[in-house]
């Protein structure tokens, strides 16, 4: 069995929906009936939220407008999806129904004047459900056999909601009981992801992105063969072809080598994502659903090394150094535990580390409560502040087996300013934060010297 996952550009309108069911037909033809993971129909989950946003704001008539919207653009792709009279009528039916319950879940908190996580979650959640009601009818209309089921009662999740944390064994018995009985009998089991619900029936979202993670959860719960990720790109890339020139796909790398890529910043992949499939050794493909004939790029646990240095480059923005400096630090213990405590206090996560005897630098990328953050630090500590900063990582296994390679790079970066070096245990990657002025500069300079060099014969890698 393999699980399809498709993006928001995937399912933005009729053509696309019509090209994905194109391409699960040629699944289903080779290898049976999958398991289709769906997104939101493009820009809808932000259209979403910003209606919370207008209750929140006290504004209910804009909420009311944009659940029309939302409603209207769902409705106008089913009527050019489906010709038969009956099966377009259920699907515009269930929709209406849907969407009257959004605007019902945003009168409430109008009413209330109270928006909660919880209710929050429930509002979101309609952008999933309603375009995985649309690709199953499409699948139908194509002559393929599917069933739309609602992800809230397979995906198990905790009740944290806007980033609730899934329940896997939970989660696979559900896979068992609801989806692989469909998928047995020769019909695709279509399910939105982002979306689950609490033991109880809580509806919850695993958070932006977090459709990958479905997909991922719901392969490694039914042992799937492949998890394929249909994205607008290529597969992965050496570079964000947006900041380098040149930038090439890649046609392999390694679990690890995609993890280290998608948390420094790669968006093609969230990086939650690998983690389930991992744990079960299930391939993952990332492919374009815009150019199915193209290979893509296939994540295993231990592909060819490439013959260039470095797999890839990832970076990310607005990154901020928090310099704290105290004299405490020297010899002493428990320094470095008041200092986390203050980030997991306010749910700040932090990227890159280093220390020195009386010093330790750490960037965030979320500055929401950097001002409070500062203020804590300060009660033992002396605190500086650098804005405006940017991550550059290199990744790639050759970073581990070959000894000198990290002094190349650095190297290759003397010209610049470099304010932190960082190399984790696992020696796969090479993260230095430098002003964000610099990135464009530094990231080409790197790709051109070491993601599209090949290495020599002869050395050791």
């Amino acid at each position: 069995m393999v699980v399809m996952k498709f993006g928001g550009t995937s399912v933005k309108d009729p053509e696309a929906i019509g090209r994905l069911a194109r391409i699960v037909a040629r699944e289903y033809a080779t290898s049976g009936a999958p398991v289709v993971v769906v997104s939101a129909m493009s820009g809808i989950t932000d259209q979403l939220l910003d209606a919370v946003a207008a209750v929140e704001r006290g504004d209910a008539e804009l909420a009311s407008q944009k659940v029309a919207v939302m409603r209207d653009r769902h409705r106008a792709a089913a009527e050019a999806l489906l010709t038969r009279a009956d099966e377009q009528g259920d699907v515009l039916d269930a929709l209406e129904r849907q969407w009257r319950e959004a605007a019902a879940l945003l009168h409430a908190m109008a009413v209330l004047r109270e928006v909660s996580p919880r209710s929050r979650d429930a509002v979101v959640a309609m952008g999933e459900l309603a375009s995985s009601r649309l690709v199953a009818a499409a699948l139908t209309e194509l002559g393929t056999a599917a069933q739309c089921v609602d992800a809230r009662r397979v995906l198990v999740t905790s009740a944290d909601h806007g980033h609730a944390l899934p329940d896997q064994a939970a989660t696979a018995a559900r896979l068992k009981e609801r989806v692989l009985p469909i998928t047995s009998a020769g019909v695709v089991a279509v399910l939105g992801g982002f979306i689950g619900a609490t033991a109880e029936g809580i509806t919850t979202t695993l958070g932006r992105g977090g459709s990958d993670y479905s997909a991922s959860l719901f392969g490694a719960g039914l042992h799937a063969a492949e998890i394929q990720i249909w994205t607008d790109v290529d597969g992965m890339l050496t570079a964000d072809p947006r900041i380098v020139e040149g930038a090439r796909p890649l046609p392999s790398l390694s679990f690890a080598e995609a993890s280290e890529l998608a948390y420094f910043g790669a968006k093609v992949l969230h990086p939650s994502t690998i983690a389930p499939a991992v744990t079960d050794g299930i391939p993952v493909r990332i492919l374009n659903s815009h150019r199915p004939e193209v290979a893509g790029t296939t994540i295993t646990a231990n592909p060819p090394l490439p013959e260039a240095p470095l797999t890839g480059l990832a970076c990310k923005r607005d990154i901020t150094v928090i310099d704290i400096r105290s004299t405490m630090m020297l010899a002493a213990y428990g320094f470095m535990r008041r200092v986390f405590e203050v980030f997991e206090r306010y749910r700040t996560s932090v990227d890159v580390i280093t220390t020195s005897e009386v010093s330790v630098s750490i960037t965030i990328e979320d500055r929401r409560a950097l001002d409070e953050i500062v203020a804590d630090l300060s009660v033992f500590a002396e605190v500086g502040v650098e804005s405006e900063m940017a991550l550059l990582c290199a990744v790639g296994e050759r970073l581990r087996l070959e000894p000198g390679l990290a002094a190349r790079v650095l190297g290759a970066l003397d010209e610049f300013p470099l304010r932190m070096v960082s190399q984790a245990g696992a020696r796969r990657n090479l993260t230095v934060v430098l002003p964000q002025s610099q990135l464009q500069a530094a990231m080409s300079r790197v790709h051109e010297r070491f993601c599209l060099e090949v290495e020599p014969a002869g050395v050791v890698a």
